[in-house]
Order: structure tokens, then sequence, then C-alpha cells
């Protein structure tokens, strides 16, 4: 098994479980990583997702480059097949790319040691991302002759300022943690004794406000991140409509009055 899975206290937690390999994705483990996060956005006792590796050497270095060699099938006709299908005939990096999953649930990748390459795609599809000070974060595809294949030349320049961004994909450097954390990669830096319980808190944090409002907000980032802002108004303005009569919204007015904790039900 790649991948291992529980939910405790409305958080699910998905550990990558190759050490071996220095959690590197081969086609098993990517299916199984896919699984279980559609496990979670279906559970209804899953409120956060944290996604992080066992073993403090490496979070993730990609895809398992011994696994994945050029087929001998042409990529042209793989590209117009189903993802699972494309997959097997080597455009394996469909599977790293979560959109299709349309997980709403908030996603936090904690990072130990290496996130390299497809490491780093992954992680940068979480919503948020922690690390623990052992953690090193590159996009080196360049230097084996080739290029981040999901999503990894948009998404960093959206995560970390323009030249920082474009530094690391043309020269395949690596960068800390600590360095990270200065341009905003990650959001939170921790010993790597503490990184789980660093990211537990964090998602209880998250756990405990309305699981329908936090998955709302997420949509509707996700949705207005590239449209006109009146465009982004008017949709928050919808989703606010069908929000406002929600039970748990209700509820979080009543518990305030009350001076209590509020007992959400996701509804």
């Amino acid at each position: 098994m790649g991948i291992s899975y529980k939910v405790e206290n409305y958080i699910a937690t998905v550990l990558l479980d190759r050490p071996a390999a220095l959690n590197a994705l081969d086609l098993e483990s990517l299916r199984e990583l896919r699984q279980v996060l559609t496990n979670a956005r279906d559970d209804d006792e899953v409120r956060v997702i944290i996604v992080s590796a066992t073993g403090e050497k490496s979070f993730c270095v990609g895809a398992d480059l011994k696994s994945t060699m050029p087929p001998s099938v042409n990529f042209g006709a793989s590209f117009i097949k189903s993802t699972e299908r494309a997959a097997e005939e080597g455009i394996y990096t469909r599977l790293i790319d979560l959109s299709s999953l349309r997980i709403f649930k908030p996603l936090i990748a904690a990072i130990n040691g290496y996130c390299l390459g497809g490491g780093l795609e992954l992680a940068l599809q979480c919503d948020l991302r922690i690390a623990s000070t052992n953690a090193v974060f590159g996009l080196p595809e360049p230097v084996v002759g080739s290029i981040p294949g999901v999503c990894g030349i948009q998404a960093i320049q959206k995560a970390v300022p323009s030249a920082v961004a474009m530094k690391m994909l043309l020269t395949g450097a690596k960068i800390d943690a600590i360095y990270a954390e200065k341009v905003g990669l990650i959001s939170d830096l921790t010993d790597p004794g503490g990184l789980m319980e660093k990211a537990r808190e964090l998602a209880s944090t998250i756990a405990r406000n309305g699981p329908v409002a936090v998955q709302m907000i997420k949509k509707i980032a996700e949705t207005s991140s590239n449209v006109p802002l009146a465009q982004a108004i008017e949709f928050t303005e919808l989703a606010w409509g069908a929000m406002r009569d929600s039970e748990d919204r209700i509820e979080g007015r009543t518990a305030f009055a009350e001076k209590r904790p509020p007992d959400f039900k996701g509804r």
C-alpha cells in the first residue's frame, strides 16, 4: 500500500507511505491517493483533509521515474482518452491533477523533507501549506530535460512573487523552508517533530467552523479567482443568499447570542 488513511474528529489524514522511494508516486499509489481523497470528499464526517507523508526525509519527490518511462503508445492517441486510460498509456500526470475530483473541503499539506517536482505540484493544489524546518522545495524538471507537467508553472506563480517563481522554474533550483515562509509559499513553520501536531491544530480550528460555510468559501475562491470583479461579487452574493437560511448559519448566530460554542451539523 502506498497510501494510509484515517479519520478522527472530523479530520482526514492522508499519508503518502513509500518512504523507501522518498514517497515518490507510482501509478498504483496515485490511484490510491485519488481514491482516498474521493472518500474524504464524500464522507460527511470529514471537514478538513491533511495530506502528509511517512518519515521526515521526504514529503514527495514527484512521480517515480523508474516506473514512468516513456511508453510505446503515441501521445496524440492517449491525449484524447479518459484520465484513467491516458494514465495507463503514459500520461500519468493527469492523476496528480486533483481539480477533476472537485474537493471543496480544505486541504492542508504538512511537509517534511523533500517536496520536489510533482510533490510540490501536489502541495500547490492544497489550500494551506505548512512545513518543518527541514523541508526543501523545488521544481527540478528542467535539470532532467522536462517541465512541470501538471500545474507547477501556473500555481507557483500564484503562490510566490513572479521573480522567485521564474527563478525556480528556469533554474530548477531548490529553496529551503525559511525562505519558503519568507516568500509566502508556506504559511507556518515548525520543527520536524511538531509538524503533525501543528497540522492537526490548524485543521481542528477550521473543523470547528461551519463546514458548509468553509466549503462555500473555498468554492467561491476557486470559481471567482479569474473573473471580473463585478461577476465575482455577484456570484458571492448568490452564494451568500444560498447560505442565509441554512441551519448552520442560524445556529452560529444563536450560539453567539447565547455565548456558547456553536454545534454545526453541516446543513
